[in-house]
């Protein structure tokens, strides 16, 4: 099962981003109701080593913290290939990260060793921007440097399904794990 761990974002916040989508007229965009925070990708993983890593989620425990974001930003120096918002004093995200990270070693799931970089992607483009969408992105980075929601609280991290699809992926929550140790009601 192709899964991975993330902060869901409220769905006021994700229109705020959809809307700063639409002044962003190039690259493929990421669905609203797709958007997230990866925390961690853990690929496909066996229902066996997901039910070990649950176990170990339900003792996940965090200082409350809130996620600010700050404008955007781009992965690709000379061809950018993703467009995202960009956060501010991501100390305790972090600090989450390396917990998440300790608790999948634990439960058998090993993750890449790679810098770990906070965001939220937006737009995509395949082998990256070209020449004249390079220009475009510019004026557009430039027109919403002063982008500053308001600060949303991390309650619970998310652990999604991943199912690839024709156009974008279709995210299903699995399960939800509460950082202050409450549980998580779930009418279904």
């Amino acid at each position: 099962m192709r899964t991975f761990l993330a902060i869901d974002l409220p769905d006021g916040l994700k229109d705020q981003l959809a809307a700063r989508q639409d002044d962003l007229k190039i690259g493929r965009h990421v669905p609203p109701e797709n958007l997230h925070l990866t925390l961690a990708f853990l690929d496909d993983q066996p229902v066996a080593a997901l039910q070990e890593l649950n176990d170990a989620l339900e003792t996940l425990r965090a200082d409350p913290f809130a996620l600010q974001i700050e404008g955007f930003a781009t992965f690709g120096r000379a061809a950018p290939r993703v467009v995202f918002a960009d956060l501010v004093d991501t100390g305790p995200l972090l600090d989450l990260h390396r917990r998440i990270r300790s608790r999948c070693h634990g439960a058998g799931i090993v993750l890449p060793r790679e810098r770990f970089r906070p965001h939220v992607t937006i737009a995509r483009f395949g082998t990256g921007a070209g020449p004249d969408e390079t220009r475009r992105l510019a004026r557009f980075l430039e027109g919403n440097a002063g982008f500053r929601p308001w600060p949303v609280p991390v309650e619970e991290v998310v652990l999604f399904q991943s199912i690839l699809s024709g156009a974008a992926p279709v995210y299903e929550a699995l399960s939800r794990y509460r950082l202050d140790g409450r549980p998580v009601y779930d009418p279904d």
